[in-house]
C-alpha cells in the first residue's frame, strides 16, 4: 500500500484495557479485540480503539450502561435472526440448512434471472441453483418470515494452463511522440500491441486509473483516487475521439495541439516532471471543444446505453464532479445540503448544472470507450490475458464515492497498518473503510458493482492489499494508527463475489498479498483461484536460516516479479543506490554504512545463488550486455526457474532506470508519481525509443527464450 502517514505511539495506561463486556460486544460486530504483530505477540486492542470503532458502526459503547444495553440486543439479536442477511451457497458444498429455521420452514428464492424456486428446511444445492445473487425468503410454520440475499458463485477460478510473461507499467510515465505531457490510453494500446505480437508478452499490468480528486495540485498518487468506480478521462488520448477530427475551430485546435507538445517536450526534453494539472487543463479544453460536436446517431445510440447501464451511480459520479467545480473538490465543506447525495438541495444544484453533469458522463464513456479499445488490441495482437488493472484499496475522503456512498463507509475512520517490525508506529493511508454490515445488507451491491464495472475492460484485475477482503485496520481520525484495531469483514461473501464477477467476465484476479498476511489468508485465496504477488527479493525462508529460497519451492500459484512500483528499481538494488538516495532524503534509521552493509549483503547473497544456478551467463540479441545488464538478466532467469504462472518485466527494468516511481515515507521531499521512465543515465525515454532498445529486446529474449523451450 502506497501514501502511508505515520504517527508516533502514545503510551497505552492499564486504565484503557477493555471491560469484558466491552470485548465480547466487540467480538459480536466482528471488532477485533487484539492483534499479532509477530507470531510470538500478541497486544491488546484498547477500550478507546474498540469504543470508537463501535461508534462507526453505530454501536454506543460510551459507558458501562450502554455496553450492556448493546451487548443485551446483539445477543438477542443474533439468537432470534433467522437469517443472516447474505448468504452464500457453493456448489460442491453441503446444501444449506440455516441452524435457526425451525422444521417446517419453507424457502422461496427469486433468482437475478426472474426465475423462482421453492425448498423446504434448506436451500438446494448450489449446483441446483445458477450463478448470481438472488433474493431468499424464508417463512416459518409461526409466520415469521426473513429475507437474505444469496450468493451462487462457482467454487473457484480458472487455473491459467500456461505460463504467460509480461510487462509492468506505470501508464503515466510512458509517455509517446502523440502524449500530450504524459502516457494515455492510447500509449497503452500501443505497448500492448508491441509486447504482444512483438515480444510474445501474455499481458501489460498497470497502475489504478480511477478518477482523482481535482485539487491544485492534483494528489497526483494513484491509490487515493476520487473513484473506484469510474476510470479519470486524464488518460485519454484526445485525438482518438472520433468528434475530435470534426471540432470546427482548427485555430483552437492547433493552439491545443502546439501547448501539447510543449507539455510533452517539457518533460521528455527539458527533464520536467510530468505535471498532470497542465495535461488535464489542456485535455479539458480539448474535450470542450468534442462536446460541441453532435454525436452520429450510432454514437449516440452507444452513449444512451451506458448512462442506462451505469444508472445512478455514473449520475452521482457526474454531479460530484459539477458540485467540485463550483464548490471545490472537499464534499464536507460544501453547503450543508449539498452534502447529502439525495437531498432535495443536490436534486436541485443537479437540474441547474445538467449541462456539466452531462459532460462528466461523457467523460466517463469516452473513457471506458478507450479501455475497452486497449483489451480489445491487446487480445487481438495475441494476448491470453490483456490489461492487468489495479484495483486501489480504498478511496480519498473529499471525493466522489465517499460523498455518493456515505451510508457505506465508516464515519471517523481511516484504513492503516498496526504497528509491526518494519514500522513501529504504524501507518494511516487516509482512506475511509467500508461497512462490513452495510455491505452485508446490501448484499454487496456497491462492491459487486465496482468489480463489474473494472472487469468489463479487465483481462485481469490486481487487487491491492488483498488482504482487506478479510480485515482491515481501522484507524480512529485524530488518533495515532498504533489506536486502531482490525475489523473483519465477511470473506466467504467478499471472495464469493469476487469470484463470480471475475469468472463472468472470464478474467484473472491477482491479489497483492506481500507483508504480514494474518494465517490461512493466502491458503484461502489460492482455494479460489486467486493468484498471489511474489516478488524476489522478499521470498527468503523466514521460517528457517533466512536465506533467499531455492526457485522450485516457490508457489505456482502467483505472479513472480522482482521488484514493484513501491521498490527501487533492479538496477538500483544491485548497485546500491536506493541506499544512497534514501540516505540523501534523510529516511535512512541507522547509521548510512550499517545500511549499506546490510544491502550489500542481501543482495550479494542473490547473487550468489544466481551464480551457483548457472544464470549469470550470456547476452541475447547480438547485445553486448554489461555486468549489470547480466544480471538483471539472470535475476528474470531466476523467476523463470520457479512454477509461477504470470512472470513479470517491470518496463524501467528494461532500460536500466534507477529511480523508484514512488519512495513511500516521502510527500514532497521526492517527485513520486511525476517520474517518466528513464534510461540508466537519467534520460527520459519514449515508447518509441524503449522499444527500439537493444537491452530491452535482450531482457526480454530471455522470457521468450524459455517461452520457446517450454511451448
Amino acid at each position: 500500500m502506497t501514501g502511508q502517514r505515520s504517527a508516533e505511539a502514545p503510551a497505552e495506561g492499564p486504565e484503557d484495557l477493555p471491560s469484558d463486556d466491552l470485548s465480547r460486544l466487540a467480538e459480536l460486530h466482528g471488532v477485533a479485540t487484539s492483534y499479532q504483530p509477530s507470531a510470538d505477540r500478541t497486544v491488546a486492542a484498547s477500550a478507546t480503539a474498540l469504543t470508537l470503532a463501535l461508534a462507526a458502526l453505530d454501536v454506543d459503547a460510551s459507558t458501562p450502561a450502554s455496553v450492556g444495553a448493546e451487548l443485551a440486543a446483539r445477543e438477542r439479536e443474533l439468537r432470534e435472526r433467522l437469517l443472516p442477511p447474505t448468504v452464500v451457497c457453493r456448489p460442491g458444498a453441503e446444501p444449506l440448512a440455516p441452524a435457526a429455521l425451525p422444521s417446517g420452514t419453507r424457502l422461496h428464492i427469486e433468482t437475478e434471472q426472474g426465475d423462482t424456486r421453492a425448498a423446504v428446511d434448506r436451500l438446494p444445492s448450489a449446483d441446483q441453483l445458477p450463478p448470481g445473487v438472488h433474493r431468499l425468503t424464508v417463512t416459518t410454520p409461526d409466520g415469521r418470515t426473513a429475507t437474505s440475499h444469496l450468493v451462487v458463485a462457482p467454487p473457484r477460478l480458472p487455473t491459467p494452463t500456461a505460463r504467460s510473461y509480461g510487462l509492468l507499467v506505470q501508464l503515466y510515465s510512458l509517455l509517446s511522440r502523440h502524449s500530450w505531457g504524459m502516457g494515455d490510453l492510447g500509449d497503452l494500446g500501443e505497448l500492448a500491441a508491441w509486447a504482444g505480437r512483438a515480444l510474445g508478452a501474455g499481458f501489460v499490468q498497470v497502475n489504478p486509473l480511477h478518477a482523482a480528486v481535482p485539487g491544485a495540485p492534483t494528489d497526483p498518487s494513484p491509490y487515493r483516487p476520487s473513484s473506484r468506480r469510474f476510470p479519470d478521462p486524464v488518460h485519454l488520448r484526445v485525438e482518438d475521439v472520433p468528434e475530435f477530427a470534426h471540432v470546427e475551430d482548427p485555430e483552437r485546435v492547433r493552439a491545443l495541439l502546439e501547448r501539447a507538445g510543449r507539455l510533452r517536450e517539457a518533460v521528455l526534453e527539458k527533464g520536467e516532471l510530468i505535471d498532470r494539472d497542465a495535461v488535464w487543463e489542456a485535455k479539458r479544453a480539448a474535450l470542450e471543444l468534442v462536446r460541441e460536436v453532435p454525436l452520429g446517431p450510432g454514437r449516440r445510440a452507444a452513449y444512451v446505453d451506458f448512462l442506462a447501464q451505469e444508472g445512478q451511480a455514473l449520475e452521482d459520479h457526474a454531479t460530484w464532479c459539477a458540485l467540485a467545480e463550483v464548490h471545490g473538490s472537499d464534499w464536507r465543506r460544501w453547503p450543508q445540503g449539498l452534502r447529502d447525495p439525495r437531498s432535495p438541495e443536490t436534486a436541485r444544484a443537479r437540474g441547474e448544472l445538467m449541462d456539466r453533469v452531462d459532460f462528466h458522463c461523457r467523460l466517463a464513456w469516452l473513457t471506458d470507450t478507450q479501455l475497452t479499445a486497449a483489451q480489445r488490441i491487446a487480445r487481438e495482437a495475441g494476448m491470453p490475458v490483456g490489461i492487468v488493472h489495479d484495483l486501489a484499496v480504498g478511496v480519498h475522503p473529499d471525493g466522489a464515492d465517499a460523498w455518493a456512498q456515505q451510508e457505506y463507509f465508516a464515519a471517523g475512520m481511516s484504513v492503516g497498518a498496526p504497528p509491526d517490525a518494519f514500522n513501529a508506529r504504524g501507518q494511516d493511508w487516509g482512506l475511509p473503510p467500508w461497512r462490513p454490515d452495510r455491505l452485508a445488507e446490501s448484499g454487496y451491491e456497491p462492491y459487486r458493482r465496482l468489480l463489474r464495472a473494472l472487469f468489463r475492460y479487465a483481462g485481469a484485475l490486481r487487487i491491492d492489499h488483498v488482504m482487506g477482503l478479510f480485515r482491515l485496520w481501522w484507524v480512529p481520525q485524530g488518533h495515532a494508527p498504533t489506536e486502531g484495531t482490525y475489523v473483519r469483514y465477511d470473506a466467504e461473501a467478499m471472495l464469493a463475489i469476487l469470484v463470480l464477477e471475475a469468472s463472468r467476465a472470464g478474467a484473472v484476479v491477482i491479489g497483492e498479498d506481500l507483508g504480514t498476511v494474518e494465517p490461512g489468508v493466502r491458503e484461502a485465496l489460492r482455494s479460489r483461484g486467486v493468484l498471489g504477488t511474489s516478488v524476489l527479493w522478499f521470498e527468503r525462508d523466514w521460517d528457517g536460516d533466512g536465506r533467499p529460497l531455492a526457485p522450485e519451492t516457490w508457489r505456482a500459484d502467483c505472479l513472480a516479479t522482482a521488484t514493484t512500483h513501491d521498490l527501487p528499481s533492479t538496477a538500483a538494488r544491485l548497485t546500491g543506490e536506493h541506499v544512497e538516495l534514501r540516505d540523501s532524503l534523510g529516511l535512512l534509521t541507522r547509521p548510512l554504512e550499517q545500511e549499506r552493509a546490510e544491502a550489500a549483503a542481501d543482495t550479494g547473497e542473490w547473487l550468489e545463488l544466481l551464480s551457483r544456478l548457472g544464470l549469470t551467463h550470456g547476452t541475447h540479441g547480438g547485445h553486448c550486455a554489461s555486468e549489470e545488464e547480466a544480471e538483471i538478466q539472470a535475476v528474470h532467469r531466476f523467476l523463470l526457474r520457479t512454477p509461477a504462472r504470470m512472470v513479470g518485466i517491470w518496463l524501467p527494468d528494461g532500460v536500466g532506470d534507477r529511480r523508484p516511481q514512488n519512495l513511500p515515507g516521502t510527500w514532497d521531499q521526492y517527485p513520486n508519481w511525476r517520474l517518466p521512465i528513464a534510461d540508466a543515465r537519467g534520460r527520459p525515454m519514449t515508447l518509441e525509443e524503449l522499444a527500439a532498445s537493444p537491452r530491452m529486446r535482450a531482457l526480454v529474449e530471455v522470457l521468450r527464450e524459455d517461452a520457446r523451450r517450454h511451448g
